[in-house]
């Protein structure tokens, strides 16, 4: 990696003298970044701004450049220099299949890579390894109906029945309407991607072809949100003038898209934004746009741009008597964190993600002064038939981050397990499993 980083430096030019700073390339653009419209159309613009600016680049601006989803950043040095960074929004899968081209440096995408990319591009590196699979956003997928539907809410079931053309008619799924009109995303999009995995392929079905498909967030939202009989889904920024429906995974309580349930994933549609970085092909500005992302000055970008930053914040949570008891006396006297640690899947270790998240747990535990005794981790897992291994195992994974926590000088208050209580998803299936296998933070 380090010769390749090497080889690259010797065809770049430094910047002026006083910043020392990112080399700039003698021609041609200093980053190329492919792959997801979801983030390439608002998010990945945004942050290549921020990290010009934050690089002390002036007049930095956004060029058209004749080609539908695709633009670039450009930026100027003191002495006058020309920097880009050309985006290309095509969806997540095109992303991947140009870092096996060279032609791109990072793969932007709104899923995680699949068991055939990575292998296709295992001469990059392992692109599952920590510091090549980067997390730099949550988003929720939003299910978007004309803002006269008078539907409140469906559940995954429904969804997968609706978008696969097995219910015709809005009366039904128990509104009214006449037939339904189906809006998708098209097949190269990771937003097209995830529906077809959390709801579609959960329940054996296919996206009806009579869909109607776009490349573009923003045309398939306007789309549904003028079409009385129109239903789609779109991730969480483009809902715009569309409405939004509550959501329901098996045993779960239908939840809106709201920012702090797709903080912590409990939202049945939520999922992750992530840059992959390649390991064995990175270049100094990839690496700098990861570094600048995952800074609280690019968390903050995220959230300006609609999507829900991974910055740590505590919560009020509302005691009701669908909780356990225990539940319900903690939210009286606590506060929840904005963060829910999960597990690799088939492993008892953090996934990539929640390694990231630890840091920023520790960072706010100091910062608050909540590193003695002020922290409860619950732990909760999937449905077992032994409703006693049920809450064993979910007080083992509380185990795992209280032994992370500790490690970094954090003395705890409690630890609980809640076994298969509170499902934030259905236990049917893998995906499912695994959301519901998790830890919260609760501070006092």
């Amino acid at each position: 990696m380090r010769q390749c980083v090497a080889w690259l430096l010797a065809l770049w030019l430094p910047l002026t003298m006083a910043t020392e700073r990112l080399p700039v390339p003698e021609a041609g653009p200093a980053l190329r970044i492919q792959g997801s419209n979801t983030i390439g159309a608002m998010l990945g613009p945004a942050l290549a701004r921020g990290l010009m600016e934050d690089q002390g680049l002036l007049k930095v601006s956004s060029e058209i450049t004749g080609h539908d989803n695709e633009q670039r950043i450009v930026g100027q040095t003191a002495d006058g220099r020309r920097v880009e960074i050309d985006i290309a929004a095509h969806g997540s899968s095109t992303g991947f299949a140009a870092l096996k081209q060279g032609s791109a440096d990072l793969a932007a995408a709104s899923r995680p890579i699949k068991d055939n990319e990575l292998k296709e591009l295992l001469p990059l590196g392992d692109l599952k390894s920590p510091t090549a699979e980067q997390v730099i956003a949550i988003d929720g997928l939003a299910i978007i109906l004309h803002p006269r539907n008078p539907l409140r809410q469906l559940n995954t079931v429904q969804l997968a029945k609706i978008f696969s053309g097995d219910a015709k008619t809005w009366e039904s799924v128990g509104s009214v309407g006449g037939p339904i009109r189906l809006y998708a995303r098209d097949d190269q999009s990771g937003t097209y991607d995830t529906f077809k995995e959390l709801v579609l392929n959960r329940q054996g079905k296919r996206l009806d072809p009579a869909a109607l498909r776009f490349e573009s967030s923003e045309q398939l939202s306007d789309a549904v949100s003028q079409d009385p009989q129109g239903i789609g889904f779109i991730g969480l920024p483009y809902v715009r003038q569309a409405k939004a429906l509550a959501i329901a995974d098996g045993d779960s309580q239908p939840m809106l898209p709201l920012n702090n349930l797709i903080a912590t994933e409990d939202y049945p549609l939520s999922r992750r934004l992530f840059f992959y970085l390649p390991p064995q092909a990175s270049t100094p500005w990839a690496e700098a746009l990861v570094a600048f992302t995952q800074s609280d000055k690019g968390q903050a970008i995220v959230a300006a741009n609609g999507f829900i930053a991974q910055t740590v914040r505590a919560m009020a949570v509302t005691p009701n008597a669908l909780m356990p008891e225990g539940y319900q006396s903690l939210s009286r006297h606590a506060q929840r964190l904005t963060v829910n640690f999960r597990f690799a899947e088939g492993s008892a270790s953090l996934d990539n993600k929640a390694r990231q998240d630890l840091s920023r747990v520790l960072d706010y535990l100091r910062q608050h002064g909540k590193t003695e005794r002020h922290v409860t981790l619950v732990g909760f897992g999937d449905a077992k038939d032994d409703p006693a291994r049920a809450d064993l195992l979910s007080k083992l994974r509380a185990m795992a981050v209280r032994r992370e926590l500790v490690r970094n000088g954090v003395t705890l208050r409690e630890v609980r397990g809640f076994g298969a209580l509170m499902p934030v998803a259905a236990n049917s299936e893998d995906e499912g499993r695994i959301r519901n296998r998790r830890v919260e933070v609760w501070v006092y």
